[in-house]
């Protein structure tokens, strides 16, 4: 670990203001901050502690939109009562990303934020486009079967890694930045980029912008939800493959319909071309496998990793029949 500055942030304008130097980087739980660091594979020179700043807050709005504080615990929004209530598909995925002792500590912003767990990126002996643009990237030809089958470029397969951002990409979630130019609103969709041939940039956070808070509207779709998480082992393991789905139901019929992959994406992944077969369709085993088929028709898989595209198909399905059952199972 390299040397580096630690300060503490008293307010967001404060926050802002140190983290004007360019190698700056702010820190909360430091659940993959820290890692990085250990490994000298993030080399910030200085530490900007967030955890002092009132955005640990989760708050039901006027108009049923849930407006979620960048600093609340994983742990915290998992158990909280209206986000089980409202949209169990965040509580489901919450609940199976990481363990108890990482999510009492790991925060939404740094969920958000959170890096890839490409071996070739986090070992600094080998190639990466995502650590040292222009580099060349070790995993095209090396070991590849953790690594995606979608939004992939010949600069990088690197797999987005979290659980939470799949379920908030099928919540229409919208990520709330500040910086020194003012406030602005991504949708969730947007907030991660695909590789192209800037693997190294991967959120539209600009340097010393801060991630406020995070809000998700209120949808009849929240409601009949479900996260599916396929790993090697039942916990503490990143996803082979994952599926969010959200569900609004009239007499048997998709009225409007969300999925979202992860695990098998660069970036958490909308699957749109499933939800436009299902949207005005029967909910039922052949449009679900039709759905299914649908979201993975463009993967493009590596010599280890085309295993991934049967996978996660089937977490489709297997999500879409729990949200159509009320979503009250966990898998």
């Amino acid at each position: 670990m390299q040397p580096f500055a630690f300060q503490r942030a008293a307010s967001e304008d404060d926050a802002i203001a140190l983290a004007a130097r360019p190698d700056a980087v702010f820190v909360a739980g430091g659940t993959t901050l820290i890692d990085l660091m250990k490994l000298n594979v993030a080399t910030p020179g200085a530490l900007v502690d967030i955890n002092a700043l009132p955005l640990t807050g989760i708050d039901v709005l006027a108009d049923g939109a849930i407006r979620i504080g960048a600093l609340v615990r994983n742990s915290d929004l998992a158990h909280h009562a209206d986000v089980q209530a409202t949209c169990p598909v965040l509580s489901q995925a919450l609940l199976a990303g990481a363990s108890a002792q990482l999510r009492n500590m790991a925060t939404v912003g740094g969920n958000l934020l959170q890096r890839t767990r490409c071996y070739y990126f986090r070992d600094p002996i080998y190639a990466c486009n995502k650590r040292t643009p222009g580099a060349g990237c070790a995993a095209m030809e090396g070991f590849n079967r953790i690594h995606a089958v979608l939004g992939v470029s010949d600069h990088c397969i690197a797999t987005h890694p979290s659980d939470m951002a799949v379920a908030l990409v099928a919540l229409d979630a919208d990520v709330h930045i500040r910086g020194k130019a003012g406030e602005r609103r991504v949708a969730i969709t947007d907030f991660h980029l695909l590789p192209g041939d800037t693997p190294d940039k991967e959120t539209v956070v600009a340097a010393g912008e801060l991630v406020t808070h995070v809000t998700i509207p209120a949808r009849r779709f929240a409601q009949r939800s479900a996260y599916v998480k396929l790993r090697d082992r039942a916990s503490y393991e990143f996803a082979l493959a994952s599926a969010a789905a959200a569900l609004d139901l009239h007499d048997g019929v998709v009225r409007d319909v969300r999925i979202a992959l992860g695990g098998v994406a660069t970036k958490p992944w909308r699957a749109t071309a499933a939800e436009d077969v299902l949207r005005g369709g029967k909910a039922d085993a052949a449009m679900f496998a039709a759905a299914a088929d649908a979201a993975l028709r463009d993967a493009t898989p590596r010599r280890d990793n085309a295993y991934k595209i049967e996978l996660a198909k089937r977490a489709v399905i297997r999500a879409l029949h729990l949200a159509s059952t009320s979503g009250g199972n966990r898998s």
